[in-house]
């Protein structure tokens, strides 16, 4: 939990056991935040009436004796807390927990929650599997009430293919209503939240020979002045993809663009886990988030890696949105939008919380940042790398302010949909002179 600090839980037992109860394992908690389901993964380890284990990332330590169970788990660098006060029955433990938040730790609110025993997920042995993937059902929700298409594990890998942003095939044959209808959602065995699910981006692959775009520039990006040239006069745009040498062109160019070329470079427009438990109502494909989502990031890419921090038992994998092509911020409100064929990798880190969602390149660390205006995904870029920098190389706010002050490389992602997208950049080779703190 972002702000999860000291946690103090106590949990009734049933009287007539002579012995205490064995909580050790992983459980899966969820929180009822203001009507909203959080889910939160917690695990406990026993020995004797000693307990330690890790509460959303967090550190904790106490004792089992009386009937309860009581520990604390508190992040080093928070003053918010929970105070936990629950009952176990069996492989459940439900209850109340008070708690208090980093921002607002004077102010502390109650909430009701429900723990439930993982069960172990059922993870094949033996070397990682290929899976070869026909999606007969596209969705434009990201939500975890869908059932599951494909269940994999980590280290396999998945191929596949998408339709474009309007629900068409590789054979331009209509397949779903438009609005970024997703491949998935893919359940990653082994995947909780409080972990990091790693899509690797092997292959990326143009299945058709066109593509369609727009010809106007959105809100964001235009002014008085140029919304006057434009008159508003806003036309669809059909290009011409050259499988062959891997270039774009207008099908029926104007006079001055009758030699106008581009080479193409496919991108996924979407990447996203589930934001939330299966009594939420999901989120539009449209729309983007800590989940991911619509990011429409010009550098997910083949070759890419993205890490989305994990909210769901299993992750959820969803993606689609295929664009041979985008420039910076995607200006005129979509990009070279065309269906692709996909090959991904999946591992996933357990026990590792990331601060957002980041890109990962052979030469960068990438920080997305998204909000609803570019200032605010300006901010949340800088404090969504900043955290990665503390988390991972346990600089001081001076510290990190140091770095970004020297070394950042800030670019607009996304201008066209409701939420607006900066990425911060930070080269691999100015963060190599850093001293990394040794892995315990």
């Amino acid at each position: 939990m972002k702000i999860a600090s000291l946690l103090f839980l106590s949990v009734a037992t049933i009287p007539a056991l002579a012995q205490q109860p064995t909580v050790a394992g992983k459980w899966t908690l969820t929180l009822d935040t203001f009507g909203t389901p959080t889910t939160w993964g917690l695990t406990l380890e026993q020995k004797g009436d000693h307990i330690t284990g890790n509460y959303a990332g967090d550190k904790l330590e106490g004792t089992i004796k009386d009937g309860k169970l009581i520990f604390h788990a508190k992040d080093p660098g928070g003053v918010g807390y929970e105070d936990v006060t629950a009952t176990i029955a069996g492989d459940t433990i439900t209850g109340t927990m008070v708690w208090a938040q980093n921002m607002t730790a004077d102010h502390p609110t109650t909430h009701t929650f429900k723990a439930v025993r993982e069960v172990p997920p059922s993870v094949a042995s033996g070397s990682p599997q290929t899976h070869e993937f026909t999606p007969t059902v596209f969705r434009r929700q990201y939500s975890s009430a869908y059932e599951p298409v494909l269940k994999i594990n980590p280290g396999d890998t998945l191929h596949t293919w998408t339709v474009d942003a309007g629900g068409n095939d590789p054979t331009g044959t209509p397949r779903s209503l438009g609005g970024n209808p997703q491949t998935g959602p893919f359940y990653v065995n082994g995947a909780m939240p409080g972990d990091t699910l790693v899509v690797h981006i092997r292959k990326l692959r143009l299945n058709r020979d066109w593509a369609m775009s727009t010809n106007g520039i959105v809100p964001r990006a235009n002014t008085s002045g140029l919304a006057a040239k434009s008159q508003n006069k806003v036309d669809q745009v059909r290009w011409h993809l050259d499988l062959a040498n891997n270039t774009a062109t207008p099908e029926k160019p104007g006079p001055h663009m009758q030699h106008y070329s581009v080479p193409v470079r496919p991108m996924l427009g979407c990447v996203a886990v589930a934001p939330g438990d299966s009594s939420d109502p999901g989120i539009r494909t449209g729309d983007s988030g800590g989940f991911g989502g619509n990011m429409d990031f010009n550098e997910v890419t083949e070759g890419a890696t993205v890490l989305l921090p994990v909210r769901v038992p299993g992750a959820l994998l969803f993606f689609g949105d295929g664009h041979a092509l985008q420039g910076d911020g995607e200006t005129t409100g979509d990009a070279l939008e065309t269906s692709l064929d996909v090959t991904v990798q999946v591992e996933v880190l357990k026990g590792k919380r990331i601060p957002g969602v980041f890109v990962d390149t052979d030469t960068h660390i990438m920080a997305v940042g998204l909000d609803g205006s570019i200032d605010q995904a300006f901010a949340d870029a800088t404090e969504t790398m900043s955290a990665y920098l503390e988390q991972e190389y346990k600089l001081t706010p001076q510290e990190f302010a140091m770095v970004l002050g020297t070394a950042a490389e800030y670019k607009i992602s996304e201008a066209a949909d409701r939420n607006a997208g900066v990425v911060l950049k930070m080269a691999k080779s100015k963060l190599a002179t850093l001293t990394k703190p040794a892995t315990p």
